[in-house]
């Protein structure tokens, strides 16, 4: 049993497609679970549709969405003939089921619009997918994964009900894969209870993958991308960025809690708890090795680089002059955990307290707020946070160069400068 995962670039052409099926064919007979994430930058237009359905502008949000209809149906014709019209109608069911809540009006949280609409960008995309490799003679069961996937109600970060989810598995994927040798399905997405669609935050699509591979007792994952194997900087960020053949889970699991957007930062611990490896390989080139992340502890890595833009800096001073104590800190980690937002850097001071968030204009507006009955509160737009693992002091001086460092924190394997862009 594999698990294999294609992301968004994966399929977001024609050729890419057929390049899915190219793949799948390379592993005659075997049993494969498929998980495929929202073609392109389908993601994205959603985010769009939500932003101006929840601002009151239903007439803006269905014309955003008849694009990303049209983006499908178009290519669709291209990918199927005989059984379009199957195929076609498969679509329609999604397209339906958000256009029903595109008219109407928002009367619950933002959050959880987002993961009602944003979902259908997966769903589109695997149906899509299926349905081609079904007339191109790669027999293939789609697989809803809101069945499947059960979560609590915290809407765009999901938590997984893992008892529930592993019942569904043995009760639906088990006993599909005595049928057929390829299951198709959503990355990214889950269900509630009530059967409202939820979403495993973004790039959440490796960590499905991960949790039908520790579900499954899989012999590996695989992620499919578009570049060699992982890589110690974004590629087009960096043109000298190097490739590295083989990582440990632990590194892994640091160079995601910085924002490497590599491997999502669930995606590790359900692979660990059953020492499965993950593979990461180019579609483009399936015949190069890829990077192997498992137990195996790596040595002398090359400085690892992560930037993460859209960052914001709060400053929050005590009214009074009063120190910053363990009250003032307590009261603000009770707001991060009631909001729902990590802070990706902070540092103390003797009458205030700095701290770097991504910048979630809603969320961030709340924090700020909710702050102010016990801090004086500025806040600061538009930084990039830096983070190189493994690092010397000439990458430092060089990728800092020129630039007005806000905020520094370093231990011995890792530095982190928030800059002003």
């Amino acid at each position: 049993m594999k698990v294999f995962k294609f992301g968004g670039a994966s399929i977001n052409s024609v050729e890419r497609i057929q390049n899915v099926r190219r793949i799948l064919q390379m592993y005659p007979g075997e049993k494969i679970l498929v998980i495929i994430s929202a073609m392109g930058k389908t993601t994205n237009a959603l985010e769009k549709v939500t932003e101006a359905f929840f601002d009151g502008r239903n007439a803006d949000a269905l014309a955003l969405f008849a694009q990303v209809k049209e983006q499908h149906l178009s290519m669709l014709k291209y990918l199927t003939t005989l059984h379009w019209k199957t195929a076609e109608d498969h679509l329609k069911d999604f397209f339906t089921e958000a256009e029903w809540l595109l008219h109407d009006k928002a009367v619950r949280e933002y959050d959880y619009y987002y993961d009602q609409l944003v979902c259908c960008g997966e769903l589109l995309s695997t149906a899509m997918v299926s349905d081609y490799l079904n007339e191109a003679d790669v027999p293939n069961q789609w697989v809803d994964v809101r069945d499947i996937i059960r979560t609590d109600d915290n809407f765009r970060d999901a938590i997984i009900n893992w008892p529930v989810t592993a019942e569904k598995v043995n009760q639906i994927i088990l006993p599909l894969f005595q049928q057929h040798d390829i299951i198709i399905t959503q990355g990214f997405i889950g269900a509630t209870d009530e059967n409202e669609s939820t979403t495993l935050g973004r790039e959440g699509s490796d960590f499905s993958a991960a949790i039908f591979a520790n579900l499954l007792n899989a012999e590996s994952q695989t992620i499919w991308k578009d570049v060699e194997g992982v890589m110690n900087a974004d590629p087009k960020q960096f043109a000298d960025a190097q490739y590295i053949s083989a990582l440990s889970y632990h590194e892994v699991i640091e160079m995601a809690y910085y924002g490497a957007q590599v491997i999502h930062p669930k995606t590790i611990k359900p692979l660990q708890n059953k020492s499965i490896p993950l593979h990461v390989r180019c579609f483009l080139n399936p015949e190069l090795p890829g990077t192997v992340i498992s137990n195996t502890p790596v040595h002398h890595l090359p400085p690892i680089i992560v930037i993460k833009d859209n960052q914001v800096l709060l400053e929050l001073s005590s009214k009074d002059f009063s120190f910053v104590g363990d009250a003032f800190v307590s009261k603000l980690y009770g707001l991060f955990g009631k909001i729902k937002i990590r802070p990706n850097l902070m540092q103390n001071g003797a009458i205030s307290l700095l701290c770097c968030l991504d910048d979630r204009t809603e969320k961030i507006e709340q924090l700020a707020f909710a702050a102010s009955d016990f801090f004086d509160v500025q806040v600061k737009r538009g930084l990039s946070l830096l983070t190189i693992r493994h690092y010397s002091r000439e990458k430092f001086d060089e990728l800092t160069a020129g630039k007005t460092i806000l905020l520094t924190q370093r231990t011995q394997e890792t530095v982190q400068a928030l800059m002003e862009v």
